[in-house]
């Protein structure tokens, strides 16, 4: 099962998933911090790479003097995983339940109610 993690410690998964590189350098995340409007202190990043790699989010290898970061949770395993949490816990488990709020919320484009009908006509391949 996949961890939660903080609001701060998803900034900083959404800049490492963010990197076209395999590996992530700390400036990078300093960096990447900063041109979101979150600067952090050098200290407090290192705590935040620290508990991400005790969830299980990141590894770190040691090159010379610096950490080489890795992902080890893809972006789309953690959306799934706190999708699933988030139904199970306000829904019941009920995607329908979702959907039907999202529709009668009126909390979705035009386009997002088209693209949203598509994807459920053209189902997702199980028959």
């Amino acid at each position: 099962m996949i961890q939660q993690i903080s609001d701060a410690e998803l900034e900083i998964m959404k800049i490492v998933w963010g990197n076209p590189e395999e590996v992530t350098l700390f400036p990078y995340i300093m960096d990447g911090l900063a041109a979101r409007g979150r600067p952090c202190q050098k200290n407090t990043l290192i705590v935040l790479l620290s508990r991400l790699m005790n969830k299980g989010f990141l590894s770190a290898r040691k090159v010379g003097r610096r950490n080489e970061y890795t992902t080890l949770v893809s972006e789309t395993e953690y959306q799934t995983a706190q999708t699933k949490h988030f139904l199970d816990k306000i829904y019941e488990g009920s995607a329908k339940g979702l959907v039907s709020s999202l529709i009668m919320g009126d909390l979705l484009t035009d386009q997002e109610y088209e693209e949203l009908k598509r994807l459920l006509e053209k189902g997702n391949g199980r028959q």
